[in-house]
């Protein structure tokens, strides 16, 4: 379906926008791909590749770039995570809502027919399941994140129902890479970590000892996004948004985990105000809707993540 696509990213320069370019253009060329982002990258980011500066919140840019280059799907991973946007509610808002509703209606406009847009584990909140919180469950976030993506898959579900575009998304977990810096999000101490382990630095560690989250290597996150969006359309049962799952631990799990390769490596414990958005977000994925669907299987557990990523930070 998506072969003879030309790929729009928007956020491309983004924690998994940066991979999510690569993969792309190694699958289906350079040429097919357009990255793009409201900051101007550094020269050797953009080498491989179109690069287009794009505000996301703009119907008219994004129009303008779509018929000038013919683009067919969009990927629209610009976002404010989760501890950014509890600082900067308003901005967070009008991003993250804003560029999806252009998205939606240059689909519904006729102008694009693939819509990828990432939902998060953030949409959960204190009252719902704490252990294999199910696909359809109560859902009420606390956090101007978790409400801006719970809002985004009521409006991803309403557009597909109403004009029938075809809209996929997944709720991602926390997500693991070595191909950029943490990005704000409250799981990115499971980013941070291994970038002080590798340069043999203590770390401090935002979050309790004990607080068990959902993650997923960042392989294992693209290639559920490109499988996803490969997948036959009649397949695609939810329109709102996926769960998908992958591993569970907690801080000390993933310390301890580090130490057979840094033995002298340091952690202390020091829970903020990102504590408490931890707490509100389940321990563990039911993602058994996305198995049955169209066959998603992870790839990485905890240990092969550990070993790959620490080979890649120190071979960067």
């Amino acid at each position: 379906m998506q072969q003879n696509s030309t790929h729009l990213i928007l956020g491309a320069s983004g924690q998994i926008g940066t991979v999510l370019t690569t993969e792309l253009r190694k699958k289906y060329g350079a040429s097919a791909v357009i990255a793009s982002d409201i900051k101007i990258p550094k020269k050797e980011s953009s080498q491989m590749g179109l690069f287009v500066q794009i505000d996301a919140t703009s119907y008219d840019a994004l129009q303008n770039v779509v018929q000038k280059y013919n683009v067919s799907t969009v990927y629209l991973m610009a976002a404010m995570l989760s501890a950014n946007a509890e600082n900067y509610p308003s901005k967070a808002w009008d991003l993250n809502m804003s560029s999806l509703f252009n998205v939606l209606n240059l689909a519904k406009d006729g102008f694009i027919k693939y819509v990828f847009w990432p939902s998060s584990i953030a949409v959960f909140g204190p009252s719902s399941p704490k252990i294999n919180v199910p696909q359809l469950t109560i859902m009420e976030p606390t956090t101007v994140y978790g409400i801006s993506k719970l809002s985004g898959e009521r409006w991803c579900a309403y557009y597909n129902k109403k004009y029938g575009i075809d809209v996929r998304s997944l709720r991602f977990p926390g997500l693991i890479g070595w191909q950029s810096s943490p990005g704000g999000g409250t799981t990115d101490y499971a980013v941070d970590i291994f970038h002080k382990a590798v340069a043999h630095q203590p770390f401090e560690c935002f979050l309790a000892e004990n607080t068990a989250l959902p993650m997923m290597y960042m392989d294992d996150a693209i290639r559920a996004v490109i499988e996803l969006m490969e997948t036959d359309s009649k397949k695609i049962k939810v329109r709102s948004s996926y769960n998908l799952g992958a591993l569970s631990f907690t801080p000390k799990t993933l310390y301890e985990s580090l130490l057979p390769l840094f033995p002298n490596f340091e952690i202390k414990y020091t829970p903020d105000f990102r504590q408490e958005i931890a707490e509100s977000w389940p321990e563990s994925i039911d993602d058994s809707s996305a198995r049955n669907d169209w066959d998603w299987q992870p790839q990485f557990d905890l240990k092969r993540m550990v070993d790959d990523m620490c080979y890649n930070l120190r071979n960067k």
